[in-house]
């Protein structure tokens, strides 16, 4: 269930890496188990990421096979090595992945920017096995799927979302934490039709997943990978947009989108008019510059005056 993990001291868990080591399993096997739910983890209390508990080790560990079995479990193909599993041509195991009859569980970039997608081994042995495939691996492909092809079906994309969306759900701590998940698949304008208040859409962005592969920002390949997380069918967008707003509803109740403090009013001081019964301030005291040429307390011309008398009778 979703939110129902609980914090461990390190005591009693460890990081991701050395839970890889102790289930011998390369750190991409681990990650595809936890990304499965094959391997369940839990937050960490002092906020540093996912852990495993030491309980889930001993699980694993003591079950039949191990780690064969689990390693097995775990083990990703590309086209050629997935049609060599079901025994057919490559160009029929693509058309079964366009159809969405095979499912996609991680994908990644080659150098040529092409989309590798990689399938689990065990369940490609299951559809091969179940005898109501037959009619799909061998023979000519019914005419309503071969139309499905002609028009240009390619579900492995969306599918590949379905299931990013319920690992990424399973390791969701609330609601708000669910609904950036949803947030994570819609185009941004969609979110933003939907969450109108700022401050809630900047909380939202908070949660919303990062790209499973990586690509450099702005480049083709990073706008490659941002195509793939994004939602494009009209039925896909219609029922993600319904699952946000109700997952909003839930986090708005659970606990609103912080906001920043109000700042406090102060008011400006109105001037009051004066009261006639009260004294009229003093005017303040001003002192004019001395004006020049001007007589001293003896009525007798100042200095400069007299120096230009005499220099005119001179």
């Amino acid at each position: 269930m979703f939110g129902n993990t609980v914090t461990q001291p390190h005591s009693v868990s460890c990081t991701p890496s050395r839970a890889a080591r102790e289930l011998d399993l390369k750190r991409s096997e681990f990650d595809l188990a936890v990304h499965l739910g094959r391997i369940r983890t839990m937050p960490d209390e002092g906020g540093g990421g996912r852990r495993v508990a030491r309980a889930e080790i001993d699980r694993l560990r003591s079950e039949p096979g191990f780690p064969e079995a689990l390693r097995e479990s775990v083990l990703a193909v590309g086209t050629s090595e997935g049609a060599a599993i079901m025994d057919v041509p490559a160009a029929r195991f693509t058309r079964l992945a366009r159809l969405g009859l095979v499912v996609p569980v991680r994908f990644y970039l080659n150098r040529y920017r092409a989309v590798v997608w990689l399938y689990l081994a065990d369940e490609l042995r299951q559809f091969a096995a179940d005898k109501t495939n037959s009619s799909l691996l061998t023979g000519r492909t019914p005419e309503v799927l071969r139309s499905q092809l002609v028009a240009g079906v390619d579900l492995r994309a969306r599918n590949w979302r379905g299931r990013h969306l319920g690992f990424l759900f399973r390791q969701a701590d609330g609601p708000w934490q669910r609904a950036g998940v949803l947030a994570g698949l819609l185009d941004p304008l969609q979110v933003a039709e939907i969450v109108k208040d700022p401050y809630e859409r900047s909380h939202l962005n908070r949660f919303r997943p990062g790209p499973p592969a990586h690509g450099t920002p702005g480049t083709p390949g990073a706008h490659l990978i941002e195509k793939i997380m994004t939602a494009d069918a009209p039925d896909e967008i219609h029922w993600l947009r319904s699952d946000l707003e109700r997952t909003l509803d839930e986090a708005r109740a659970d606990q609103p989108a912080p906001r920043p403090s109000p700042k406090p009013f102060r008011s400006t001081p109105v001037p009051s008019k004066p009261d006639a019964s009260s004294p009229l301030p003093e005017p303040a005291l001003t002192h004019s510059a001395p004006q020049p040429d001007m007589a001293d307390e003896s009525g007798r011309p100042t200095r400069g005056l007299l120096s230009r008398l005499r220099r005119r009778s001179a």
